[in-house]
């Protein structure tokens, strides 16, 4: 099963940069991730201000830069994993924001969303 672990930022608050240490330490659980054959892939998104955004409606496509001020959250950052269980998705989730707690202090708040990804095989049989 394929999980994707989302990390969200609120673009209107002024957030640091990673410090050197928490960088240290999630590259660890990286290393860890990817050991385990667990990690597939991971990346960390500019801010939205960087970005666009598209929109179908009535068979046209408009586009509109960023920033998006209307969003209180944008996804920050991503971890696609293959694990067993929805379960075992959470507790790298939870592997995750530990060190950021462990880090960064109790004041830090934020919050990680876990979704399943479709395969494939959800689909049943291509027809040609």
């Amino acid at each position: 099963m394929r999980f994707i672990l989302m990390s969200t930022s609120n673009e209107n608050k002024k957030v640091a940069p990673p410090t050197p240490e928490l960088m240290a330490a999630l590259g660890k659980l990286t290393e860890e991730m990817t050991k385990e054959g667990k990690l597939i892939s991971t990346g960390g998104l500019m801010p939205s201000a960087r970005g666009a955004r598209l929109h179908l409606s009535g068979g046209r496509v408009t586009v509109t830069d960023g920033p998006f001020t209307e969003a209180k959250e944008m996804i920050g950052g991503y971890a696609i994993v293959q694990v067993n269980s929805k379960e075992e998705a959470i507790e790298l989730g939870k592997r995750f924001l530990k060190i950021h707690a462990d880090i960064l202090g109790p004041s830090y708040e934020t919050e990680s969303e876990i979704r399943q990804m479709f395969d494939p095989s959800d689909f049943g049989p291509q027809k040609r």
